[in-house]
């Protein structure tokens, strides 16, 4: 149920319940004359420290009672950083294999995470995974070109498709970090900000349709990426020596960030919004239109979705915040949480309410312990409405009635498609993300031949761009020969789900996830048949390695959570279609179901005559079927689909029965 705040342009009096404190340092330049003395969190965690602010410098008056708040060990590295610099700086010019445990933490801010190999024993193999910046999963034709030679020069061959529409590098040497980096800089591309306390990749619908709510979906997505962007040089100079390789930005993001208007930036600081602390921990934004949740987006910290009117024109957006998937492994009073509506913003001032969301949980988010350091732990210690008031403070206005929006629907944006300019682009599903072999090299082929961009999917797929009709054909043949096949080809199963990579790289990892779903959809798969439910028919499955939620388990039907060597937590949540089923049967419903279930009926022989011609061919090819726990049907849609995908587009297809008949008659394989 939504609230109505009355006129939209009114500054909010002071409420005489809501007191914020002032922080130490250089102040804002605001003159808000409320104070607080209040708890930012309940039992159980409340008593272990109170609130702890931004400092924009560490200095503090003299006359000032010295009395230490408790801040984390990180919140101390990040003030004595000068603006994410040192130690990371020195750190790189030793001829250690790693960089020290301050450095590590900082080297985040620059979208690199330290990492060794867990499958080895003995003294650990250090290297870097990077990841990239992309908002909207946009990836220019130079820059993918860059990220596969660099995959093969420096990582360890393998290029990754993540969540967040990035893309990760994984083995990247100490010695070789700075000419990766520099490499990626020069391509126009960008590991500013992927990592660390401040915003990351901020998500939108990765279709290159020309819609006038995706286009404006996707500049809002990238105007608030630059908005959020750390300002104070570091990166360059990290990387470039200084050299600032950047596009002009929009002159409204520019306003936006440097309006102080009501006390929400840093004056004269080199970061204007984060100042010398950042953000207390990471923070994720994602834009999109109604009814396409493909970003998932009531998991992110801010949910921004466009609303137009009766001829499509868009005029505002709907705002969600409190979404997070991560929590701390075996700990209760850390969780998963979904959005919560906050309100309705006309289209001009979305980067301003943006930046005071950001700004609100920048001076109230908790920074003594970073397991609750998420904005959803704020509000869900505020509650929405004082949250929403708080906010508002920093907004200037008071955010006008949420408006009603359709369903949601999950869009994978697979397969062929009209863009609406004359061209096609080409969804293309990539399991687990991880493009490798013969997909690697077909794929640059394809992208290089054709001078294509591309775009990367919040499910971890890859789509093709701006591609002419008179290529379908031949980009159809090259794409199939390489394994990158289309939807309808491809296990219902395999389309939806998601993996973290997990072991061996992640530091996290408690089990395995990319290594480890492709057997587990098979025996989910192998369930299904045994239980007579139909191919075409599927669940929504993720698994992550920890319980840190990479991949959105706790958003998925059926979440597979690490919780130790070969072991999982078990989750199955709404949304989505058998998530509806067991919300609406009940769990003591569905535990009667199971506990009198005797198994599927056992029907009678029959044959499919579309598939067969004759008694004699399907027997024969259910026998062969009973040595691989199928029945003829599914044993001869796996021959047909395998044959098809293999052969050239429309060639060869009446060879079909004698590749059937050949398998038939051969002799099984001992086991």
């Amino acid at each position: 149920m939504t609230t109505s705040f009355g006129a939209a342009n009114t500054v909010i009096p002071n409420n005489p319940n809501i007191r914020i404190r002032s922080f130490n340092g250089l102040k804002p330049s605001h003159s808000l004359s409320i104070r607080t003395n209040l708890r930012a969190f309940p039992v159980p965690y409340a008593s272990r420290s109170s609130v702890v602010r931004a400092v924009s410098t560490p200095v503090k008056p003299e006359t000032e009672t010295k009395t230490e708040t408790k801040r984390s060990k990180v919140e101390i590295i990040k003030e004595q950083s000068n603006f994410i610099r040192y130690p990371l700086n020195e750190e790189l010019l030793t001829d250690a294999p790693n960089v020290n445990e301050s450095a590590t933490q900082l080297i985040k801010f620059h979208g690199s995470y330290q990492q060794y190999n867990r499958d080895e024993r003995g003294a650990k193999s250090y290297s870097f995974m990077l990841r990239t910046k992309n908002p909207c999963g946009k990836v220019s034709n130079q820059l993918y070109l860059t990220m596969d030679d660099l995959a093969d020069q420096f990582g360890i061959g393998t290029l990754r498709l993540t969540t967040r529409q990035t893309f990760q590098l994984h083995g990247v040497l100490k010695k070789d970090l700075k000419t990766v980096m520099r490499s990626i800089i020069r391509s126009m591309g960008s590991t500013l900000g992927a990592c660390g306390d401040l915003n990351r990749n901020v998500l939108a619908p990765p279709a290159p349709l020309v819609r006038k709510d995706y286009l404006f979906a996707q500049k809002t997505a990238e105007n608030i990426a630059a908005l959020l962007t750390p300002q104070s040089g570091f990166y360059y100079d990290m990387w470039v020596d200084g050299e600032q390789i950047m596009t002009a930005e929009p002159p409204e993001v520019v306003k936006a960030r440097n309006d102080n208007s009501h006390g929400t930036n840093f004056p004269d600081s080199p970061e204007p919004i984060y100042g010398t602390q950042f953000l207390p921990r990471k923070f994720k934004v994602a834009v999109t239109v109604p009814t396409d949740n493909s970003v998932d987006i009531l998991t992110n910290d801010i949910g921004v979705v466009v609303v137009s009117d009766e001829n499509g024109e868009p005029q505002g957006f709907n705002l969600y915040v409190g979404g997070g998937m991560g929590r701390t492994h075996r700990l209760e009073t850390t969780f998963p949480r979904l959005g919560e509506q906050l309100g309705y913003v006309p289209k001009e001032d979305i980067l301003y309410a943006v930046k005071a969301i950001v700004v609100t949980q920048r001076e109230n988010g908790r920074r003594d312990d970073r397991k609750y350091s998420r904005m959803k732990y704020l509000i869900s210690s505020w509650g929405i409405e004082k949250f929403r008031s708080v906010v508002e403070q920093y907004y200037g206005k008071k955010f006008e009635p949420f408006r009603q929006l359709p369903e949601w629907e999950f869009k994978s944006h697979l397969g062929w498609h009209e863009q609406g300019d004359g061209g096609l682009f080409c969804g293309l599903h990539v399991d687990n993300g991880r493009i490798a072999g013969k997909m690697k090299k077909t794929l640059r082929e394809i992208i290089e031949k054709y001078n294509l961009n591309v775009r990367i999917t919040p499910n971890q797929n890859i789509i093709l761009c701006d591609i002419r009709k008179a290529w379908k054909r031949p980009i159809t043949t090259a794409l199939a020969q390489a394994g990158l096949l289309l939807p309808r080809y491809v296990d219902p199963l395999n389309i939806t789900a998601m993996a973290c990579p997990s072991l061996p790289l992640c530091p996290l990892a408690i089990t395995e996830a990319e290594r480890g779903i492709p057997d587990i959809l098979k025996r989910i798969r192998a369930v299904f048949e045994k239980v007579g439910l139909k191919y075409n028919e599927s669940v929504v499955i993720r698994v992550t390695g920890c319980p840190n939620g990479c991949a959105r388990p706790y958003m998925a039907e059926l979440g597979l959570v690490g919780d130790g060597p070969n072991s999982y937590q078990k989750r199955q949540t709404k949304d989505e279609s058998f998530g509806d089923f067991t919300n609406r049967m009940g769990f003591e419903k569905l535990q009667e179901l199971v506990e009198k279930w005797e198994g599927p009926a056992k029907a009678t022989a029959r044959y499919n005559l579309k598939l067969f011609a004759d008694k004699e061919t399907y027997e024969a090819v259910d026998e062969l079927a009973k040595l691989q726990n199928k029945n003829a049907h599914q044993l001869a849609i796996e021959v047909i689909r395998n044959f098809v995908a293999s052969q050239q587009n429309g060639k060869g297809l009446s060879c079909i029965s004698q590749q059937a008949a050949s398998l038939i008659k051969a002799p099984p394989i001992a086991a």
